[in-house]
């Protein structure tokens, strides 16, 4: 069995990477099983740079393959942000509530609830061996916040063709069509 490392802390997306990525020919580790792991300074232009910068200083620190992701929501209605900045842009805030009031009146006045959810996963084999694998996901924006599963703006999305927000659904029924299970969808391909 082979280990590889999913650079992250993110207990969330850690729980959807595992019931996703379920595989007995690889053991999946992540940031907590380690102590004081730092993470770089994400300040790249992209999703995939962002994921490329952690999956490269995983692999350099640990010395096994390691793939890392970076994701974000994206509104129409404020140009497709928060985009690559979602964390630091919930947090500007006193809670999500107001996050998503904001995005909600943005989208209401330019009469615009169309957004998307964006994920580039990157997987480092090596000093140079980088690969990059996308997932995407349409919708919409719900005009009030639905829902306690998922984390983020799990509670304001509405995927194409559902009627349920993500975090309406059960973590099983998210991660049949997430942006999230798309790219390592094409990462398990890559690897099997």
């Amino acid at each position: 069995m082979k280990d590889f490392l999913f650079f992250s802390h993110n207990q969330k997306k850690i729980i959807e990477v595992n019931q996703i990525f379920k595989c007995k020919k690889i053991n999946i580790q992540n940031l907590n099983n380690f102590k004081n792991v730092k993470e770089p300074l994400e300040n790249g232009c992209s999703f995939a740079q962002n994921a490329k910068i952690k999956s490269k200083f995983g692999f350099e620190k640990f010395k096994i393959p390691c793939f890392a992701d970076d994701s974000g929501f994206c509104v129409n209605a404020l140009n497709n942000k928060p985009g690559i900045h979602s964390k630091r842009f919930i947090q500007k805030f006193s809670s999500s509530k107001k996050a998503f009031e904001h995005i909600i009146i943005n989208a209401i006045k330019k009469k615009n609830n169309k957004a998307f959810f964006v994920t580039a996963i990157c997987l480092t084999l090596a000093k140079h061996h980088h690969i990059i694998f996308f997932g995407k996901i349409n919708g919409k924006l719900s005009l009030t916040p639905k829902g306690v599963n998922g984390f983020g703006y799990d509670p304001i999305f509405i995927p194409d063709n559902h009627n349920k927000t993500f975090a309406e659904m059960s973590p099983k029924e998210k991660n049949s069509i997430s942006h999230r299970k798309q790219a390592i969808s094409k990462l398990k391909s890559f690897l099997f």
